[in-house]
């Protein structure tokens, strides 16, 4: 799972080569520069050792060189800083960007079963984590192991036996990192997924705080949120506190490392004093400096490794999600072209799990122009039918075809084309009121809009808005649910398609607009294809065919006045509406 992990954070890595080898570059400078003044600092000290022994030209020219390398040191940071920030934030950029793509691609099937602020959660926070933990990386990584091989190039340069200490305490520094980090992974893991069920709840409680306050279930959302709280507290303090323990694990290890190069070099400046090769007191300052230089990257990258278990956990969920498979391409299909509007069902079966069948030998006739109304209780199957007349699901039995043509062999985008939808929940996109009307047909000139506007009953309260058909709108609480309705029905009046999926479309429109909006229906369906689910039966008086459906099938169908007459299921449905 990590090795899938880091090929695919390796793959969008790939277009920014050429930044990160500059970053690796300047990396060295940096390092370099850095490295460079406990030498010199080194060598400064040695040239005040005595009394009256002060070499004070050369200490300036020494100071100047110093000056220069902490100019360079801090040049070089910033343009480290730019180019990781520019590299992590196109790479966050460029994995949303595939991950929202992969939503609009996605069966509805992924985004039924799983709640929405999950899905939101990945694409927003924990993409947001893994760009922290990729920037983390770029700042303090690349200049922690060229820091780390410096000192040791140096070192070695200086005196080998300092050398060999350090060389020979760091596997322990190591070893002490990747144990904690190693079990911190699952722990970052676990609190990914329960932060995304945290974020999910929430979504669905703002999104539903109408229906829980009219039900007065906030105490009982409040008990399931401190659930969900405790669950993420208890994640977040092992994640934390495991991955804490790095840190001074580490630093313990570079006390100690600390401590035998002040002894060992300590020895050397007496062992080798008034030699050729001494060991000064400028180089035991040196190395004794380069032994915390040594140490200090793999705090740093202890840090950065933990944050990294982090981010590879986001990035693991991002990853799966950019490789759920997509819906079965097309692009080999026919296209359909604009149909007559003959609609067939032979022989369906369906079911959104297989334990559950849902419909089953289905056979539905819907002759081009003819309006089709489709009633029953609630989980009857209605708006699966509607489902699979889109083809947002593919049937598992049997076949679905428009003009003869299975719905299979022609492209989604054509076959959708020729559908208008409206349905009992309604959809406005931020923007203006034009540019919602026309969605469907962005060609449509000012009249026609007007005139489905009108016809929807509409342009009414469009005209009292404070720019009219300019005023941006969106689902927020500008606009009341029937109005949305209203601009809904005039979206689908605009386009004119050959056929019509209706599915409660004046559920949230008063009584006397619904007799007027009825009447613009009326005309909108002559001579088109229609679908019209219902569960007021007095709006669907006039169909001229009407199936009931029950349990996944289609227990009766006919007209009004013949299913009245047989006194079935149907009647029942109609006098249970309209007894006194």
């Amino acid at each position: 799972m990590k090795k899938n992990t880091f090929r695919g954070i390796l793959q969008y890595l790939k277009p920014y080569g050429g930044l990160l080898a500059l970053t690796v570059l300047l990396s060295l400078v940096n390092v370099a520069a850095t490295l460079a003044v406990p030498y010199l600092a080194g060598v400064g000290i040695d040239r005040i050792a005595g009394e009256g022994n002060v070499d004070f030209a050369g200490l300036f020219r020494i100071f100047a060189v110093i000056g220069g390398c902490i100019a360079v040191t801090a040049l070089t940071q910033w343009l480290l800083s730019v180019l990781s920030n520019r590299v992590a934030y196109h790479v966050l950029a460029d994995i949303r960007t595939d991950a929202f793509r992969k939503l609009q691609i996605l069966p509805l099937k992924y985004l039924d079963g799983r709640a929405y602020g999950e899905t939101a959660s990945v694409v927003i926070s924990d993409a947001e984590q893994f760009s922290d933990g990729l920037l983390l990386g770029f700042n303090q990584f690349f200049t922690g192991i060229a820091t780390i091989l410096g000192v040791l190039v140096i070192l070695f340069l200086m005196r080998w036996e300092v050398a060999l200490v350090v060389l020979f305490v760091t596997p322990l520094s190591l070893l002490t990192a990747k144990f904690i980090s190693s079990r911190t992974y699952s722990m970052f893991k676990k609190q990914s997924e329960v932060r995304a069920e945290q974020t999910a709840f929430i979504d669905e409680m703002i999104g539903n705080l109408k229906v829980v306050k009219a039900f007065c279930h906030e105490e009982e959302n409040e008990e399931v949120f401190r659930e969900l709280n405790e669950r993420y507290r208890k994640c977040s303090l092992k994640a934390v506190f495991f991955s804490s323990t790095t840190n001074p694990a580490t630093r313990f290890v570079n006390a100690v490392v600390y401590a035998l190069v002040a002894l060992v070099g300590a020895l050397l400046v007496l062992a080798t004093a008034g030699t050729a090769a001494a060991f000064t007191v400028g180089n035991l300052s040196s190395v004794l400096y380069y032994s915390t230089q040594y140490t200090k990257p793999f705090n740093e990258i202890s840090e950065v490794v933990t944050e990294f278990q982090n981010a590879f956990a986001c990035a693991a969920r991002l990853f799966a999600l950019i490789g759920e498979e997509a819906e079965p391409s097309d692009a080999g299909n026919e296209t359909l072209g604009r149909a007559k509007g003959e609609v067939k069902l032979e022989e369906v079966a369906f079911s959104y799990t297989p334990e559950q069948p849902l419909i089953e030998d289905l056979n539905v006739c819907a002759p081009a122009g003819k309006r089709v109304a489709i009633v029953g209780p609630t989980g009857c199957g209605k708006t699966t039918l509607i489902n699979l007349l889109m083809r947002f699901y593919d049937v598992n039995g049997g076949k679905v075809t428009v003009d003869g043509k299975d719905v299979r062999a022609v492209t989604r985008r054509s076959l959708r084309e020729n559908y208008g939808m409206v349905l009992q929940e309604t959809w406005l996109k931020e923007a203006t009121v034009r540019e919602n009307l026309c969605m469907g047909n962005p060609e449509a000139t000012e009249e026609e809009m007007i005139a489905a506007a009108k016809a929807a009953h509409c342009h009414n309260f469009i005209m009292r808005l404070p720019e009219g058909y300019r005023t941006v709108i969106g689902d927020d609480g500008n606009l009341s649910q029937g109005q949305k309705q209203l601009l809904c029905i005039a979206r689908v009046m605009l386009c004119r398609p050959p056929m019509l999926i209706l599915d409660e479309a004046t559920s949230n429109i008063d009584t006397r607009t619904e007799s007027k909006v009825q009447d613009a229906f009326q005309t909108l369906m002559e001579g088109r294809t229609c679908f019209i689910v219902a569960h007021r039966l007095s709006t669907i008086r006039n169909a001229d065919l009407i199936l009931v459906m029950k349990a996944g099938k289609i227990i009766e169908q006919g007209t009004h006045e013949e299913l009245l007459s047989r006194r079935g299921f149907y009647y029942e449905l109609y006098n249970a509406q309209f007894a006194e």
